[in-house]
């Protein structure tokens, strides 16, 4: 059963000197569970690709559907309650609040959620995602006083704590050295295959692609291959 599909999928971006296609018919369906790596050269439009499944960017031409829902007429607030229900980002540079601890960050999307738990709930979700990822002890720690991988993990945690079915991850490990890249994707692989959660990378790292269920290719905003 597909989760993600996207459909003749092009974006163009214009300014008032230039025209720049970004993605280019893009074609592709991802099945709920699959964990898909998409690798190209940096400006073939993977980000654009992320932006676009990710429901933050509206594609110039085709459709994008999420979980069989077509969000494309979905107001503004409707599209992003959906977008929190069914989606968690993870992105290399963390996106972390310094001014907020562990736990507050972790919490963040709770916050956006009609009826979202409160006090003893709220706390046992927390604590839930961080013994997940191995930072329990972290909770009341800052952004600056952790390392580029627990700030990693952190988003990670923050990113599952709505449970969504989905994942965007957009270079994960780009920032991290290749001990803590690995300990990320064992997190990931480990919420791919025991939660059957679905998970959609961006790498440029040929070893970390070939682990995950399928890779697809880009250049120049077209897929060349989906295996």
């Amino acid at each position: 059963m597909s989760i993600i599909k996207v459909d003749r999928v092009s974006k163009l971006y214009r300014t008032s000197e230039i025209e720049t296609l970004a993605l280019e018919n893009v074609n592709f369906t991802i099945d709920k569970g699959e964990f898909v790596s998409v690798m190209g050269p940096s400006g073939c439009g993977k980000s654009t690709l992320l932006n676009i499944v990710g429901l933050l960017d509206k594609p110039t031409q085709g459709t994008v559907e999420i979980a069989g829902t077509d969000p494309t007429g979905l107001r503004d607030s409707k599209l992003a309650a959906f977008r929190n229900a069914n989606i968690g980002f993870i992105f290399q540079n963390f996106h972390l609040i310094p001014s907020l601890n562990v736990a507050d960050n972790v919490a963040l999307p709770l916050l956006y959620r009609k009826n979202a738990p409160s006090g003893s709930k709220r706390q046992e979700l927390i604590r839930d995602v961080l013994e997940k990822v191995g930072l329990t002890h972290r909770q009341r720690h800052y952004p600056s006083q952790l390392s580029g991988g627990q700030c990693q993990r952190v988003a990670i945690a923050r990113a599952i704590i709505g449970n969504p079915s989905i994942i965007l991850a957009d270079e994960p490990t780009g920032n991290l050295d290749s001990k803590m890249s690995a300990e990320i994707m064992e997190i990931l692989h480990k919420l791919n295959r025991e939660e059957q959660r679905t998970i959609l990378m961006v790498t440029h790292n040929e070893q970390q692609a070939a682990e995950t269920d399928r890779v697809m290719r880009f250049f120049d905003g077209r897929q060349i291959s989906n295996h």
